[in-house]
């Protein structure tokens, strides 16, 4: 068995992860739509809950680093990258499969008012993998689960907030408004209100590019640590 088909199986047999991946997903499905943001309230938030996943597959790879299972791996035929890419791929599918999965429901639930649900889908998925690629590069900073857990569980609300996920970017004091570019969330909210304006791929360029940009630099930051 790969080290992707066994990360796969290990998540998904876990009946808390399968909770965490289909109820709160389809929960946020049927949000009201909001007052101020141009799409169903649901995907104002998905961004959220798409992160909060992400956290718990964060805690699996530190679990890992803890129990030692790297060690064991290092003496098998297997390289730590083999290990990491893999684990980030099978991560990565569970997530951009829990995108599209929301998006079709919310297409079937709310009809035209959810406008371009190919572009949306794109926009979750690029994030989803940045929210994959800063769990990684977060966990990698902590050697005690629970002060991790504690602290992420924290900061990902912040985010959204500074981001401009829970009100406009523009009704923060200027200096937040800077510093609101150097997070994820910023681009995230930047292309789904793209998309609910009807642009193109090339004009979802920037957003897109951006939070690819943070998923290579978070990988990087996660995995030069060993993680062993």
């Amino acid at each position: 068995m790969t080290i992707f088909r066994f990360v796969l199986k290990r998540f998904l047999r876990n009946p808390a992860n399968i909770l965490l991946v289909t109820l709160l997903p389809i929960a946020v499905v049927f949000m009201p739509p909001s007052g101020w943001f141009p799409l169903p309230m649901g995907f104002q938030y998905f961004g959220m809950v798409l992160m909060f996943i992400a956290a718990r597959m964060g805690t699996i790879v530190m679990e890992d680093r803890i129990k030692g299972t790297l060690l064991r791996i290092g003496l098998a035929p297997v390289k730590h990258s083999q290990y990491l890419w893999q684990t980030l791929a099978a991560f990565a599918l569970i997530l951009v499969g829990v995108s599209g999965i929301v998006v079709a429901l919310g297409t079937a639930v709310h009809g035209n008012r959810l406008v371009a649900p190919g572009t949306l889908f794109l926009v979750f998925s690029c994030f989803s993998i940045a929210s994959l690629g800063f769990s990684l590069a977060w966990f990698s900073l902590f050697r005690n689960r629970e002060g991790a857990v504690a602290t992420i569980t924290g900061v990902i609300p912040l985010m959204m907030m500074l981001g401009g996920i829970m009100w406009p970017v523009q009704a923060m004091p200027s200096l937040f408004q800077r510093l609101a570019m150097l997070v994820p969330t910023y681009w995230l909210t930047k292309g789904l209100l793209s998309a609910a304006d009807g642009a193109r791929l090339l004009g979802l360029g920037l957003p897109l590019g951006l939070m690819l940009l943070y998923s290579a630099a978070f990988v990087l930051l996660g995995s030069m640590r060993r993680l062993i």
